[in-house]
């Protein structure tokens, strides 16, 4: 760090139960630093934050802040108990900020403060507790899991708060994109140990990876049997990671068959459909439009759902997902059109509201109606060796679940329901609560899953990752069918002058005559057309050339700097291709269309 720290926490030693969750731990925050906090759940990420906040005290260890510094925390599930409105809430506390900014914010959030606390969703609350931290005014903003029941605008305002944010933050949050977007630090919380890189989230995996391939070397050459098997997890994370590359190669492909299927403006190819394709027809929807009042919500929604589709469902909220799943899954009928589900369709629905995880109830009752043996998809396997398969510490089998933590609820949930029978699961915000190694055990169980999935979800890299439709709602009532995940459906609404939404807002104009086309690409334009495939390839062996050289297990030890410089090269090198890639579709459609 050039600038001296605004925070620092020296041996830092925090006590639980009979050991210690931190031990001697260093923590330095500069004023402009923009940290990723990273580490396992019960790891004690939210514990150092509220170190770090001065909400509770440490064993041992020297906390230095320089005077003056306003610290701010996020919590990731705050109290609004004893307020009547939201704005009671953001009002409260020694240090109150002005209502005024309060309500500028919420303004720019779209929420409204004078709600019931106690009627309230989760939604509501976050951008209510957002509000009051943002409104601070601090230095250090210490955030837990800031997108948690947020719909996309709002992740994407508040990305766009942070980045012109002048003071330093540390961030907690499950969600890639998010960190991989803002965060230029990383701070690893691994088995009471902090590590410290120059790097943001976008280099962290492979650090992680590397940090751990050394340790398990410098173990080998120690002959220590039992510090090898300590490994045994980090590597299977390592492994588990190598698997996923091969699932996101299948998923490329699955992703261009499915492409086949669609019409250039994303409509099915209903008359074109064969007879095996309307045997692996799961759902049906063709002409469906459904209306609440005045206001439509799908309008004119064609396509047919087949066996081992992975469709994504996103769009703010109040644009329509929930209504469109519950039509999907034959809850509710369409005012207009049909849907047609197959009459073997057997569903599991995982909610947001985790209706099955009574406190009072065993970890046993919940996995297994209270037995030692529990039925996975037709396979009897022990309860134990079943929740180390979701992560899970098999001495937890007698737990109570008011004893865990939200991801390790979240977890168990999904341990249950993904051992039951079905060919049709739905995943309501799935991701919540859930840590990073969590999501990716999510992410192989859903690629290796047989039947049909439907996802909503604002977890932008999880459905990049997972799925192989998008239906993106815009609230305008139209339903974008896209071939791929949320990137595509972005970058599908990039390319749009304005959204569908904005343009019924828009007041009307007189009708201007359009502007002569022009018969041929602009010089500049048809030089991009001809050089940017050459540029692409270029940029893909320049990857390939860096990535090569950062697998090197031993990098990180030998050369931390080269480490850093090679994984801010990569990232820039990723950004430069996307940008050539987007260039070169717009130069495409153009030709296309004086073509025509």
């Amino acid at each position: 760090m050039s600038a001296p720290p605004i925070l620092s926490y020296e041996g830092l030693s925090l006590q639980q139960g009979a050991g210690w969750l931190f031990s001697e731990i260093d923590v330095h925050i500069g004023p402009r630093d923009r940290l990723a906090l990273i580490g396992r759940n019960g790891a004690g990420k939210t514990t150092l934050l509220k170190l770090i906040a001065a909400a509770i005290d440490a064993d041992r260890g020297k906390r230095t802040v320089v005077p003056g510094t306003h610290i701010v925390m996020l919590e990731q599930d705050p109290d609004f108990a004893p307020f009547e409105r939201l704005i009671d809430y953001c009002l409260s506390g020694e240090q109150p900020p002005a209502e005024h900014e309060i309500r500028s914010i919420a303004d720019q959030l779209g929420i409204d403060l004078d709600r019931d606390a106690k009627t309230a969703s989760g939604g509501e609350k976050r951008r209510a507790a957002i509000c009051r931290a943002l409104a601070s005014e601090p230095d250090l903003l210490l955030l837990d899991e800031p997108t948690n029941h947020l719909d996309l605008g709002a992740i994407e305002w508040l990305e766009d708060w942070l980045t012109r944010y002048k003071g330093a933050f540390v961030v907690i949050s499950h969600d890639r994109t998010f960190l991989t977007r803002l965060t230029r630090q990383t701070l690893w919380l691994d088995r009471g140990a902090l590590r410290r890189n120059e790097i943001g989230f976008g280099g962290y995996e492979a650090w992680m990876e590397a940090v751990y391939a050394e340790e398990a070397r410098a173990a080998e050459r120690l002959d220590a049997k039992l510090k090898i098997e300590a490994h045994w997890l980090e590597r299977g994370v390592t492994a588990r990671r190598k698997r996923n590359q091969g699932r996101l190669a299948k998923l490329h492909e699955m992703r261009a068959q499915r492409a086949a299927m669609l019409g250039p403006q994303g409509i099915a190819k209903l008359a074109a459909a064969t007879d095996e394709v309307k045997t692996k027809t799961v759902i049906a929807a063709e002409g469906v439009t459904k209306n609440f009042g005045e206001r439509r919500i799908i309008r004119d929604f064609t396509l047919r759902i087949q066996r081992g589709d992975r469709i994504g469902i996103v769009g703010a909220n109040g644009t329509g997902k929930t209504t469109l799943i519950r039509m999907l899954t034959g809850e509710m009928a369409p005012d207009e059109g049909t849907i047609t589900l197959s009459k073997t369709l057997t569903g599991i629905i995982i909610d947001q509201q985790r209706k099955l995880l009574a406190p009072e109830k065993r970890v046993r009752d919940v996995l297994a109606d209270g037995s030692d043996w529990i039925t996975v998809r037709g396979h009897k396997k022990h309860i134990q060796g079943y929740l180390k398969e979701f992560l899970f510490d098999p001495n937890l089998v007698e737990a109570r679940i008011g004893t865990l933590s939200g991801g390790e609820r979240s977890r168990l949930l999904l341990a249950r329901e993904f051992a039951r029978e079905a060919n049709l699961l739905v995943l309501d915000e799935p991701t919540n609560d859930l840590d990073l190694e969590t999501l990716d055990l999510l992410q192989e169980v859903i690629a290796d899953y047989e039947g049909t999935v439907l996802i909503v979800s604002h977890d932008r890299d999880f459905l990049d990752r997972t799925v192989t439709l998008t239906l993106g709602l815009d609230g305008s009532g139209k339903v974008d069918i896209i071939a791929g995940g949320y990137a595509d459906w972005e970058a599908k609404r990039d390319r749009r002058p304005q959204s569908a939404a904005k343009a019924q807002k828009s007041a009307p104009v007189p009708a201007s005559p359009p502007p002569p086309r022009a018969a041929k690409l602009s010089y500049k334009d048809q030089r991009d057309y001809d050089l940017l495939p050459k540029r692409i390839e270029e940029i893909e062996v320049e990857i390939a050339k860096a990535e090569q050289e950062i697998s090197d297990a031993s990098l990180y030890s030998r050369n931390p700097a080269r480490f850093s410089e090679l994984t801010a090269q990569i990232e820039q090198l990723r950004a430069e291709k996307d940008a050539a890639e987007e260039r070169w579709l717009e130069l495409a459609e153009m030709v296309e269309a004086l073509a025509g």
